[in-house]
């Protein structure tokens, strides 16, 4: 959530990254709105706040009246505190509803687009960040996709995961299930050796936590909500992951502070039909192992050149070829500021398949969450910058690793996973 400070320091800037992200013009007017809601709620504060103190230094005066015993005046003037009190209560009262009103425009506001974001409406107006410099691989004409090499390697069953939950569950078995663990070892792993802390997160937040990360109100429709309990499968780890850190505030020395965790997704991917979400293109619940972080502002966009590089190396170790994309302002995230993309090529069906998201919120989250750092020298509290990405999201990357790997002799497993997997070298 932007704060209203950076509005109000930066409204150009904040119309124009509106309208990288496609906003029409008869929608610009929130902003004006924001600011007169804030306008209020500065006045309605500062009234508040002048009635509270002669409230209070009535209330002393009362009290000097009655010891002098000047009790006709003291009830007077009690009279007139109880007046002001009602009124109080009134301006209370609109204060609430301004802060109400504010709030619920600055949720529908999202993120400023970094500089560097490419205006575009579609994720075909995306940008080639870093394109693959070797060749794609290229399959003989008996090729087959992943979800029929599932079939005849028994790596999944989708018909048994319709059985048991319904179209879009996935049921991993034998060498598949193997494999959906050697990944997320080896993800875990290579985290762990940059430096990230493993956690284990609950798969389940609350309502706080699904809006301090910008999955409320935004993506409220595509959650499982669970209405008895009100709580929400989460739709990947960086919910409750960066909410770990909602409402602290903690030193400049511990920043950056980074986490990692595998968890399963739950998306309800409404409307996804067609041949190109078959199999593991498009699940309702997939695995993933997510890393995050918070940094200071002045070295975010070091960190999330980090991170790019992180998942980079994730993918050239398991041999994968990949492109990264830096997305437009019609398909970036509505909590990002800036979001690089990772695409496999998926050679049995000849298209990229996006496998990780790597973003910068800077403080967009941080707003919301109550994320601050506290700075060595001024000691003065400000918004920490957060940042996340995939690194890996499992369904396409088994899905090219299985096309992308078939022989006429069996599925080669990736060097990098062979010692996961017991030491097995191709999948019979």
């Amino acid at each position: 959530m932007l704060t209203t400070t950076y509005i109000r320091d930066n409204k150009e800037r904040v119309l124009q990254g509106l309208r990288i992200r496609n906003w029409t013009e008869d929608r610009l007017h929130i902003v004006d709105d924001i600011i007169a809601a804030d306008d209020a709620r500065k006045k309605e504060k500062t009234e508040l706040d002048d009635m509270l103190a002669e409230r209070n230094r009535m209330s002393k005066e009362i009290g000097g009246l009655f010891k002098q015993g000047k009790k006709d005046e003291a009830n007077a003037l009690r009279e007139q505190v109880n007046a002001l009190k009602d009124r109080a209560e009134k301006v209370e009262n609109e204060l609430n509803e301004s802060r109400d009103r504010l709030e619920e425009m600055l949720l529908q506001l999202p993120n400023v687009p970094h500089p560097s974001v490419p205006a575009g409406t579609t994720e075909e107006d995306n940008e080639v960040y870093r394109e693959w410099e070797g060749d794609l691989p290229e399959l003989g004409d008996d090729a087959k996709p992943h979800w029929e090499l599932a079939k005849d390697f028994q790596i999944f069953d989708m018909e048994l995961g319709v059985k048991i939950a319904g179209a879009g569950f996935i049921l991993y078995r034998k060498n598949g299930a193997k494999l959906q663990r050697a990944l997320i070892n080896f993800f875990l792993d290579e985290a762990d050796r940059a430096g990230y802390e493993e956690v284990m997160p609950p798969h389940l937040v609350n309502a706080d936590s699904a809006r301090g990360t910008g999955q409320l109100p935004d993506k409220e429709g595509q959650m499982y909500h669970t209405e008895k309990d009100s709580l929400y499968l989460i739709p990947t780890a960086e919910v409750p992951v960066t909410n770990i850190l909602r409402g602290d505030i903690v030193e400049e020395a511990d920043l950056p502070i980074k986490f990692t965790g595998y968890t399963p997704c739950f998306r309800r991917e409404a409307g996804s039909y067609g041949a190109h979400v078959r199999g593991l293109n498009r699940v309702h619940q997939f695995d993933k192992v997510e890393i995050v972080q918070a940094v200071h502002p002045d070295k975010s966009y070091a960190h999330l050149d980090e991170m790019v590089e992180h998942v980079a190396g994730l993918l050239n170790k398991l041999e994968l070829p990949y492109r990264i994309l830096r997305l437009c302002g019609g398909d970036i995230g509505f909590t990002s500021a800036l979001t690089y993309d990772f695409e496999s090529y998926s050679a049995a069906q000849k298209r990229w398949l996006e496998v990780s998201s790597v973003s910068n919120f800077e403080t967009f989250q941080a707003n919301r969450l109550k994320l601050r750092y506290r700075d060595a020298e001024t000691k003065k509290v400000h918004l920490a910058h957060t940042l996340n990405g995939s690194a890996l999201a499992l369904a396409r990357i088994v899905a090219t690793i299985i096309e992308n790997n078939q022989t006429p002799e069996g599925i080669k497993v990736p060097k990098v996973l062979q010692s996961y997997m017991g030491g097995l070298e191709i999948l019979k």
